[in-house]
């Protein structure tokens, strides 16, 4: 009866002999670690990875590359109240010395498996929580202000720590370096780690950092509060062709982006109907809805700026906040579970001039993370590499390059903060990735080179896939440098762009 059991134990035993583990998969299930109680301990072998339905991508062929690995499977409980699921995944063989913590998507509520994979493929320990949530929605925050603050920012760091040990009791000694990688929600703590929790990592890659404003809500009242204002998708496409017609050529190529949106004025005026409406005009109600879309929130009252809007080259994806019938989800949930507290709620009743005050109070974007001083995080060497797609209809890019630059000023300036800080924006890349423009790029590769190698990314080589063939390549640049041709050679090859400030 126990032969196979021992056989198995044998068989961990001689895999670890590499990495000198210090204990077997299986006796992980009796670690004592505060507040956790570890559920389950489960050698994984190569390409046998099948999901539980419900917790992550569940199609088993999207894992059949990975490595055995040793799975283990816990609940955190700091609060009475708290239910923190997390899982942590540690290589067998080939484990690179590092551990990598993965990000969420909006309300998470769920163990982030394919970004947990391509961790494991580096060689990482990898870890993961599904935030103290079972689903993609708000409804677990009403009346439950604990879960929230563990949505918010607690399971986070509270997973990042007993991964960690889980990490060195089974490979005796600690991982050498620690990073995070997240992009939107997981974008958004990934600073708040940074902030809150500055030794909890060594480098933090954050990607369209989901800091929470009433952006869907000000799309909303453009497009869907008064229906002859609604822009139906049909004319998306149109919209955005002549935003490029506009734009395209300011950085002296044409090649279908708009390298530097936040310099482009269009107006557009220019697709009035001059006859029948049809899908490549807009009605007079639809060009007020489209300059609202790209104008900032205003108070109607005092006209102060409350929050940046979208910018030109998002118009193929602004039926993700104006395609109706109500506005975007996770800010609905965030106003009917958080900020009213009440399901009921009716969006349509608010009130620019007074409620924004009402949404920005501190206990209702525990969440946000927008606190500039970084100096912990600065102080142990700590590395943040911020991107942002500049066509993200979803989160846009403006609210990063505020933060960033928030970052740089409270900082000292550039030259106190290069070397930890740097942002890249990626024309014509959509929400974390996608896009008309160049949308895949080695984030990792280039914080571990900053990190343990002390060479900060002076350039990111961004590659555009058609049918999984490269089509373009394109320098990415640390903002506020931008990529401009050299005037030769072909524009889908980045040798023959440079990366330059250019005056405004």
């Amino acid at each position: 009866m126990n032969a196979p059991k021992s056989l198995g134990k044998a068989l961990l035993l001689l895999a670890c002999a590499g990495t000198a583990c210090a204990a077997t998969c299986d006796s992980l299930a009796s670690l004592a670690l505060p507040d956790t109680a570890i559920s389950l301990v489960q050698r994984v072998p190569a390409g046998a990875l099948n999901p539980p339905a419900g917790r992550g991508p569940n199609d088993s062929s999207l894992y059949k590359d990975l490595p055995a690995f040793c799975r283990v499977y816990a609940t955190l409980k700091p609060t009475s109240d708290s239910d923190i699921k997390i899982e942590v995944w540690l290589p067998e063989e080939g484990w690179n010395g590092k551990f990598q913590a993965v990000g969420n998507g909006g309300w998470a509520g769920v163990i982030s498996y394919r970004e947990m994979s391509d961790a494991l493929r580096r060689g990482y320990a990898t870890a993961s929580t599904d935030t103290g949530h079972v689903g993609g929605r708000g409804e677990f925050a009403l009346g439950h202000p604990e879960k929230l603050i563990d949505f918010a920012w607690r399971s986070e760091h509270e997973m990042t720590v007993k991964a960690k040990a889980i990490v060195k009791e089974f490979y005796g000694k600690p991982a050498k370096y620690s990073y995070w990688n997240g992009c939107s929600t997981g974008g958004r703590q990934g600073l708040k780690e940074a902030q809150k929790f500055p030794d909890d990592y060594d480098g933090i890659i954050a990607g369209a950092p989901a800091n929470r404003t009433a952006l869907a809500l000000w799309v909303a009242f453009a497009e869907l509060k008064d229906p002859a204002s609604y822009i139906p998708k049909e004319k998306y496409g149109a919209i955005h062709q002549a935003a490029l017609q506009a734009c395209d050529a300011l950085d002296g190529v044409k090649d279908g982006l708009i390298e530097d949106p936040a310099s482009c004025h269009f107006d557009p005026q220019v697709l009035l109907c001059k006859g029948a409406e049809n899908a490549s005009c807009l009605t007079a109600a639809q060009v007020e809805a489209a300059r609202k879309i790209y104008s900032p929130a205003t108070n109607p009252r005092t006209g102060q700026v409350l929050f940046p809007s979208l910018v030109p080259g998002s118009e193929l994806g602004w039926g993700v906040l104006g395609g109706g019938p109500e506005p975007s989800q996770p800010i609905l949930d965030q106003l009917k579970y958080v900020v009213y507290k009440d399901p009921n709620w009716d969006w349509k009743t608010f009130d620019f001039e007074k409620d924004v005050a009402r949404f920005d109070r501190p206990e209702n974007l525990v969440m946000n993370a927008t606190d500039p001083n970084l100096s912990a995080f600065f102080k142990h060497n700590g590395k943040l590499l911020l991107y942002h797609g500049w066509s993200d209809p979803n989160i846009t890019p403006l609210t990063t390059i505020q933060y960033y630059k928030s970052v740089v000023d409270t900082m000292g300036g550039t030259a106190k903060t290069s070397n930890n800080v740097r942002l890249f924006l990626e024309p014509g890349m959509g929400h974390c990735g996608g896009g008309e423009g160049p949308n895949q790029f080695d984030k990792v590769g280039a914080l571990e080179q900053w990190v343990e190698k002390g060479k900060a990314p002076e350039v990111m080589i961004a590659s555009h896939l058609t049918n999984g063939t490269v089509d373009r390549t394109r320098p990415l640049c640390p903002y506020p440098q931008v990529a401009q041709y050299t005037g030769s050679g072909s524009i889908d090859d980045a040798k023959n762009f440079v990366c330059r400030e250019v005056s405004k």
